[in-house]
């Protein structure tokens, strides 16, 4: 029998191709491979034919498991067949719970390893073409949830919004009107907004406005989890507010060559 052992992978924002080769090597090993609802089932196609695959949820609105089933079944796999990957979308350091399953594993003597991914806050703005910061714009980006554990909104969403730095927050849609208020309560209701739905994917959608009318749009286009919700100046860098910049200027300086 393989000795236990048990790899927490980074299954990268949702782009099958935004994965690392040191990820997609880990898979090929695997004996087992445990997947999470937010990485591409695509990758799957690296795994050996002969090892176990199966779906264990994991997504706001999708939890196929709970976590402490979760960590039971990666103990069982590991002692059974020897290598588990815990595939995790994004990184698994990222509001991954992954240290409860380093805990969990730890605990029953199985050695560990951490295949860093691509997160889903840097990579899906950057498929935007919309920079986390960018001179003379901001300096600074904060990586927020939306709620705590026991459901209510981070206290750090308040301390964010009083900052001029770029703000994402993550798995945070079903608190969206919530969060803009607490924005609009410092001032920042004219703040641009950006909410990327399946960010990297064929299904990718994006709505821009600003916190005061974010809320509506969102509605009104049907966006909902998996999500990011992108706040801060920086938003205003999207190529859609550009070119929406350029037709402004144009039409200025038409008025004004034509006034004179």
């Amino acid at each position: 029998m393989n000795k236990p052992f048990l790899s927490l992978v980074g299954a990268g924002p949702g782009d099958p191709e935004l994965i690392t080769l040191k990820a997609i090597n880990t898979i090929k090993k695997a004996d087992v491979i445990l997947y999470d609802a937010l990485a591409n089932e695509s990758l799957l196609e690296y795994a050996s034919p002969k090892s176990v695959k199966q779906f264990v949820g994991k997504r706001y609105g999708c939890h196929a498991l709970s976590q402490q089933e979760i960590n039971q079944i990666i103990l069982e796999y590991a002692f059974s067949y020897g290598h588990v990957v815990r595939l995790k979308g994004g990184d698994p350091f990222v509001f991954g719970r992954a240290q409860e399953e380093i805990d969990a594993a730890h605990n029953a003597g199985i050695e560990v390893e951490v295949i860093p991914g691509i997160s889903s806050a840097i990579a899906v703005p950057a498929s935007q073409m919309i920079p986390l910061t960018c001179r003379g714009v901001n300096e600074s980006f904060w990586v927020t949830t939306g709620t705590t554990q026991s459901g209510e909104i981070s206290k750090d969403i308040h301390l964010a919004a009083q900052s001029s730095a770029t703000v994402i927050i993550l798995m945070a849609m079903s608190k969206l009107e919530a969060i803009m208020d607490i924005f609009a309560a410092h001032g920042k209701n004219e703040t641009p907004v950006a909410i990327i739905q399946n960010g990297t994917t064929a299904k990718e959608k994006i709505v821009i406005g600003k916190v005061r009318d974010i809320a509506f749009k969102a509605h009104y286009a049907g966006l909902s989890n998996p999500a990011i919700i992108m706040i801060g100046e920086v938003v205003n860098l999207h190529p859609s507010q550009i070119a929406q910049q350029v037709i402004v200027n144009t039409n200025m300086y038409s008025n004004s060559f034509v006034n004179k």
